[in-house]
């Protein structure tokens, strides 16, 4: 069956004895991986889960059905996870959905399927299976996400602070709560010891800067250094963090470019249209800009970002080929650049 963000949190924090899986899929994988962590929560510190691969199943399909009937070797509750899985868990789902018995409740985590996947049909037409689609969020939700990460970490966010995060992590909510972490660690905030975070707490460390900064990606791409947006690709991908988040970061500077370029046409000078960007830009992004700015002319932007908003809808409904298009995007865009200079 269908469920909403408040049934599969329910369902997630309290699993019901008729549910035997929950399927959760969408472009937000990050978003996906925060709802089945609250299953591990729900079932204790001291449980047992069994992680699975989807490709382990394809070989094996009895084996989701027999993992989910097991009793776990130390008496306690058992949980299964499989991540990353697609339509070649099909035969094993099916299997699971149709056993006599399953008492370990699994937790399936996909990427983006297409609607006309079996798998998700088969989920949806279960009413032993939960399905739940994730976004990536946008505007006042990104801004709702960050805060209420924040205040889990014992942040208060003053106005602006929530935007400028959400912006800085793509919208990612595996990022931003690692932005969260470095800010809570600067103001040693914590849930019992609560502190405000401001914009000078923000420039102070940074937002984005170090190992899950994307800032230097979209400063290869925009430059026109292929070999430098490949090892920023290499690199984020080590922690995590590809695919449509990448696109988004991209798409901000782009949009950015856009409206300082058309005030640059209209007869202003790039130094005074950047003196009057004020707060708009991070101080640390600026002489980035101002270079960038001088380098694409309005026809190459609007190009540009129709081909990142081309890529977005393409990753939508390409599943796990979705990577691999958006690096292939970033890095021809790249090349685009690196003529321009």
């Amino acid at each position: 069956m269908k469920a909403n963000r408040g049934q599969i949190e329910r369902a997630l924090t309290a699993p019901p004895a008729d549910i035997r899986l929950f399927i959760l899929y969408g472009p937000d994988e990050s978003g996906s991986r925060a709802l089945a962590q609250r299953l591990d929560s729900a079932m204790g510190p001291g449980a047992e889960r069994i992680d699975l691969e989807g490709s382990e199943l394809k070989n094996d399909p009895a084996r989701l059905a027999d993992e989910a009937a097991a009793i776990s070797l130390f008496g306690g509750a058992r949980h299964i996870r499989v991540m990353p899985a697609g339509d070649e868990c099909l035969a094993a789902v099916d299997a699971l959905l149709s056993a006599e018995q399953a008492g370990n409740p699994v937790v399936l985590v996909a990427g983006a399927l297409k609607n006309t996947s079996k798998l998700l049909q088969l989920g949806l037409k279960s009413t032993a299976a939960m399905a739940f689609a994730s976004y990536l969020p946008e505007g006042q939700d990104a801004d709702r996400l960050a805060m209420a990460i924040a205040r889990e970490a014992g942040l208060r966010l003053d106005p602006g602070v929530a935007t400028r995060l959400a912006q800085a992590a793509g919208n990612d909510r595996a990022v931003l709560s690692r932005e969260i972490e470095k800010l809570a660690l600067y103001l040693d905030a914590a849930p019992e010891r609560p502190a405000t975070a401001d914009e000078d707490a923000l420039d102070a460390i940074g937002a984005g800067a170090g190992e899950s900064d994307l800032s230097r990606l979209v400063e290869a791409v925009l430059s026109g250094r292929p070999d430098a947006a490949g090892s920023e690709l290499g690199r984020l991908a080590q922690e995590g963090i590809e695919g449509i988040v990448l696109l988004r970061t991209l798409l901000r500077r782009l949009q950015l470019l856009i409206q300082l370029r058309a005030e640059v046409d209209s007869g202003s000078s790039v130094d005074s249209v950047m003196a009057s960007a004020g707060k708009a830009l991070f101080w640390k992004e600026k002489d980035s800009v101002a270079r960038q700015l001088r380098m694409w002319p309005s026809s190459r932007l609007a190009i540009g970002l129709g081909r990142v908003l081309d890529a977005e809808r393409q990753v939508k409904s390409s599943g796990s080929a979705g990577p691999m298009l958006v690096d292939a995007e970033l890095i021809a865009v790249a090349r685009v650049a690196s003529r321009l200079r």
